[in-house]
């Protein structure tokens, strides 16, 4: 953590204990959890059609079945948790999800497969939010955007390392087998969170006078405003909320894509087999563990340089530029690796967005970051549901894998043009 500044600087003598690192740590290991159980079934998706007799189109009903409720459920979860609090709330959510993840492994059909995907959708739903109302509340206010980088470069890495140990996993077991061993993980999570964690630091015994000063330093005070027309009138007519929403399709329709089609596509469209396969359909969620750690960092040294405008929205609209050209350059080589490696680039570069746009939703969500960061999650939402569909759809058309991954390159160039006009300095509830 950097030093204290004198404005920041704490009352006591004693220095700052570090509880909030520890916390920092359970949030890591929550993404680590979430994307393994997330991430698991791209791989698994073979054998899963090929044992309950699945078409392409049936596997992107059942990919899309997770991203709906994920996205139905995100905001009522998120209210939730500002409510409520995230020690119980993230504890019954991950109980929840953790529950249907081994539930997977009983389908017998497509229907069945369908039906435990949307209701393990619902349990991870607003665990982002969560997370983000967490952070709010146990980072102190200059480290957000470097935080934001840790903890998605934990779920990027789990991520990407999810093809591998299922390929290993499922080899041993069967696909039935990854998902029990995966969903018992999640159980082993919530025992240590719920012990160790308390929403507030000043309610924690091991958090001492230093350390919640230095937290308490520029934290929005709490509100119990969280119902009623103008609270929900507010958040959605605010001018920073439909371009940070809308700016966010491009990273989540990557990502989705990352984990339910890029192994098809690298398997039909360049060749990759067996262990290359699972090698390097990894590869783009491991390379963009560098794109989060120094995107966090980034946003926070912009910030402080530049101001908190640049910081944010220069950060974000460069990265999602950047992304969009890598991604449209992957659809011009011939050479696989090549084309992996641009492919890996682009995710690398929307994940250095990350910490820029998850602090955004932290600095203009102050007490209601859980329901402004939901908001955000739940648009993004919109390229989960809908890109494994669009991939097959424009695939089904042309007979070419380059058309759906050319329309992820245009996402991330519109992505890029939302943030010219978001303001980060502008609080949605002032």
């Amino acid at each position: 953590m950097s030093a204290l500044t004198p404005a920041t600087a704490p009352t006591t003598d004693a220095a700052p204990t570090r509880v909030r690192h520890r916390v920092v740590g359970l949030a890591v290991a929550l993404a680590m959890v979430t994307y393994l159980d997330r991430a698991c079934i791209a791989k698994l998706a073979p054998d899963i059609m090929r044992d309950l007799s699945l078409s392409k189109d049936q596997m992107s009903v059942v990919f899309g079945a997770f991203a709906l409720a994920y996205a139905v459920f995100e905001v009522p979860t998120a209210w939730w948790a500002d409510r409520q609090g995230t020690r119980r709330v993230l504890a019954r959510i991950v109980l929840w999800w953790s529950a249907f993840t081994i539930a997977t492994a009983t389908a017998f059909g497509y229907v069945s497969l369908v039906v435990i995907r949307f209701l393990f959708g619902i349990g991870e739903a607003g665990a982002w939010p969560c997370v983000a109302r967490t952070f709010s509340q146990w980072v102190p206010l200059a480290q957000r955007g470097r935080v934001q980088g840790i903890f998605f470069s934990g779920a990027h890495l789990a991520g990407g390392l999810t093809p591998l140990i299922a390929y290993w996993l499922n080899s041993l077991f069967g696909w039935r087998a990854v998902f029990v061993i995966f969903g018992v993980i999640g159980f082993v999570w919530v025992v240590i969170w719920h012990h160790y964690f308390r929403d507030d630091p000043a309610s924690h015994p091991a958090v001492n006078t230093a350390e919640r000063e230095l937290i308490a330093a520029g934290r929005t005070p709490a509100t119990d405003k969280h119902e009623g027309w103008p609270y929900w009138r507010r958040l959605f007519a605010h001018r920073n909320t439909l371009p940070l929403c809308l700016s966010y399709i491009p990273n989540s329709c990557a990502f989705y894509f990352c984990i339910t089609w890029l192994p098809t596509f690298l398997e039909e469209k360049h060749g990759f087999k067996t262990a290359s396969l699972a090698l390097f359909s990894g590869l783009p969620l491991v390379a963009a563990v560098a794109g989060d750690l120094f995107g966090g960092a980034a946003t926070d040294w912009a910030a402080r340089r530049f101001g908190l405008r640049f910081g944010r929205a220069g950060v974000a609209g460069l990265g999602n530029l950047l992304a969009g050209i890598a991604m449209i350059g992957a659809t011009q080589v011939h050479n696989p690796y090549a084309a992996i490696g641009l492919i890996s680039l682009a995710v690398t570069l929307t994940m250095f967005t990350l910490g820029a746009t998850w602090g955004t939703c932290l600095d203009i969500g102050g007490a209601h970051v859980s329901v402004v960061s939901a908001a955000m999650n739940t648009t993004g939402q919109v390229g989960s549901v809908f890109g494994p569909t669009l991939v097959t759809t424009l695939l089904a058309h042309t007979g070419e894998w380059n058309t759906p991954v050319l329309a992820i390159g245009g996402l991330f160039i519109a992505g890029a043009a939302c943030w010219l006009v978001i303001d980060p300095r502008d609080k949605v509830f002032a």
